[in-house]
């Protein structure tokens, strides 16, 4: 009696320990919650792991079932393999993207309705000749958010616009579907767009575009709208109003002054060229004005040497002067 209670609970501590071994050997990696914005799509990332390393497909099959109720119940599965064991609300709206052989168990849900909310579970099956094990992933269960309206673009935008310098502008919008990404558009006709796509991980994913324009004087106090189109068709939009600072503009002040400055001194030359073209008496004048007027010169009575003349009168035999001789100044 006593050997036969100590081989009883042998073999259950035997048949715990497997079982701790068994369930060790896999392991699932699934997001606890997700936003899921109803008529559109939802990813729903997925990954799991395997002691033995990576397995081929062919060897894996996968499903995802409702938490509650077991995926061996026909109808209780969102997805599988075989369509005829998927829940009617569900048909043809599943689908694995992942692939087995690299431990990826992704799932997608297309036209999301309101009570698609789960939580699901993923549930893996090890196909072999002689049985099957099956590991269902309860623990670690996704739980969808229902969203019935989509999330508002995130605008950035500079604090200063300048009238003709470049101004780039960003539209950002977070969503849970990659496989069909919101569009972004805006309401000016540019060409200059460039649209990113990022992993911001936890299935949350974000697009972004950002708009290069050159504003203009006319653009001031503009309404700039960025609007996200999502798949199934709804569409949200933000909105502001570009205050463009102007560059000081001086051309109505200079251009004129310039004008009425040439046409003033052209008038001037025009009338000096046509006053020395008809005036010839300004040329004599000017001729005239530049000769020295020079006045005839006597010779000084001091300079010239005082000359007598003596003449012996032939009469008195006494010296005789001529006075008229001596008058040749008009003085005598």
């Amino acid at each position: 009696m006593g050997k036969q209670k100590i081989m009883m609970e042998f073999c259950l501590l035997f048949a715990a320990i497997c079982s701790s071994v068994s369930s060790a050997e896999w392991k699932a990696n699934v997001v606890k919650s997700i936003d899921a914005l109803v008529t559109s799509c939802v990813v729903v990332p997925c990954s799991f792991s395997h002691t033995g390393g990576n397995l081929p497909s062919s060897r894996l099959r996968a499903m995802w079932h409702d938490k509650d109720k077991t995926a061996d119940t026909k109808g209780n599965n969102i997805y599988h393999e075989d369509p005829t064991l998927i829940k009617d609300s569900f048909r043809e709206r599943t689908k694995m993207l992942g692939r087995l052989g690299q431990n990826n168990c992704t799932l997608e849900i297309t036209e999301v309705k309101d009570h698609d909310n789960g939580p699901f579970c993923f549930r893996v099956e090890l196909v072999r000749t002689d049985n099957k094990d099956k590991f269902s992933f309860v623990d670690n269960c996704v739980e969808l958010n229902m969203l019935p309206q989509p999330p508002r673009p995130t605008v950035i935008q500079p604090m200063t616009t300048i009238q003709g310098e470049p101004y780039t502008v960003t539209c950002s919008v977070i969503h849970t579907c990659p496989t069909h990404v919101p569009k972004l558009s805006w309401n000016l006709d540019t060409t200059n767009i460039i649209v990113h796509h990022k992993d911001i991980k936890q299935g949350n994913w974000e697009t972004q575009s950002i708009l290069t324009f050159i504003p203009e004087e006319k653009d001031d106090n503009r309404e700039i709208t960025c609007t996200a189109e999502f798949n199934g068709g709804l569409k949200s939009s933000e909105t502001f109003t570009l205050h463009v600072k102007r560059v000081e503009n001086y051309n109505h002040i200079i251009i004129p002054s310039v004008v009425g400055i040439g046409t003033t001194v052209a008038f001037v030359l025009v009338c000096i060229f046509m006053t020395k073209k008809y005036n010839p008496n300004n040329v004599n004048s000017k001729s005239c004005d530049n000769q020295k007027v020079t006045k005839p010169r006597f010779p000084s009575p001091k300079s010239q040497p005082k000359s007598y003349n003596y003449k012996e009168d032939p009469d008195e035999g006494d010296d005789y002067i001529n006075t008229a001789d001596l008058n040749i100044y008009g003085n005598i």
